[in-house]
């Protein structure tokens, strides 16, 4: 996938994981598959969602473990 297409992609999922008209199912979703690309731009992506305090304590703390899981893994 080119460079440019994934951070389409990335934005794409960044942006449903930060709608709060969405259903929390589906922005958890957006949140998993994010950790899933392990990128380092997913690593910023996720970081900026746990830093959004419009998010429910819960969803930031998943984006929080899932930057955590990216780090650790060394991706």
């Amino acid at each position: 996938m080119k460079s440019e297409q994934m951070s389409d992609e990335l934005k794409k999922l960044a942006d449903i994981a930060a709608d709060l008209g969405l259903l929390v199912d589906l922005r958890t979703k957006a949140t998993e598959l994010l950790g899933n690309i392990g990128t380092h731009e997913a690593l910023l992506a996720l970081l900026e969602l746990a830093g959004n305090d419009k998010l429910p304590v819960k969803e930031r703390e998943m984006a929080l473990k899932k930057a955590q899981e990216i780090i650790k893994s060394g991706r």
